[in-house]
């Protein structure tokens, strides 16, 4: 089992080309897991992390309801954002600058073969983090993602999962909303949840810029602390 994470910052990156390299990672564990099953081998499996930060985009999961983008064509050009439609699990989203955007690709037989477990983790991870900043986060009984003010008529969503997985490797992953744009997800129902808001880190702790690099260390922190794993320098840019 390899628990060893290879960590890669992109900085603003376009949504398309990450998407893309993230399936060209995504392939490659595949390919070297049935290379295993085939020939009998058991050759380690690589697990990469990508941190990235979009220009404004809309993503719409492959089980969302396209009437939750409240948008045309011609307005997304006019706002500057892109759409789209992609192989992940949940609704619509929105990704743009302030927001720390993280792509776990790993293969779950290297830490547990469950899901569930490590959707949990994941929220975890944010729960923690924000507890730092004397923010009490909970999750929503069945909403997937890390919230506030659960349970009261001001419940607003802080960070969004959103995941896919085939033969235990997992990709896409996660958004937190640190210093970001909230008018954005006015043009959406977000995670085509009505009724509820969503907030950013920045907002709740009345302050005009959070560190980015401080949260990011957090992540890093939290992420190795509950996946017993350490991150190691990527060994590969991207093209």
């Amino acid at each position: 089992m390899n628990k060893e994470i290879q960590l890669l910052d992109l900085g603003r990156k376009d949504y398309k080309d990450t998407w893309e390299y993230q399936e060209s990672l995504f392939k490659d564990i595949l390919d070297l897991k049935i290379k295993n099953r085939r020939e009998g081998l058991e050759l380690n499996t690589p697990n990469y992390f990508l941190f990235v930060e979009h220009p404004h985009v809309y993503t719409l999961g492959k089980s969302g309801d396209f009437n939750n983008l409240l948008l045309s064509e011609k307005e997304l050009e006019s706002k500057g954002a892109t759409f789209y439609k992609i192989n992940r699990g949940g609704d619509i989203t929105y990704h743009g600058p302030g927001q720390i955007v993280g792509y776990p690709i790993l293969d779950l037989e290297n830490f547990f073969t469950d899901i569930h477990k490590y959707l949990r983790f994941l929220e975890e991870i944010f729960i923690r983090v924000l507890a730092d900043y004397g923010l009490t986060a909970t999750r929503s009984e069945g909403e997937t993602g890390v919230w506030l003010g659960v349970g009261t008529p001001f419940a607003r969503k802080i960070c969004a999962l959103g995941v896919r997985a085939s033969r235990w490797v997992t990709m896409h992953g996660f958004a937190l909303n640190v210093n970001a744009d909230l008018g954005y997800f006015d043009n959406i129902i977000p995670c085509g949840i009505r009724g509820k808001s969503v907030t950013s880190l920045n907002v709740e702790l009345g302050m005009e810029e959070i560190d980015m690099e401080e949260v990011k260390e957090k992540i890093k922190k939290y992420f190795t602390e509950l996946f017993e794993s350490q991150f190691v320098t990527f060994k590969a840019a991207m093209v």
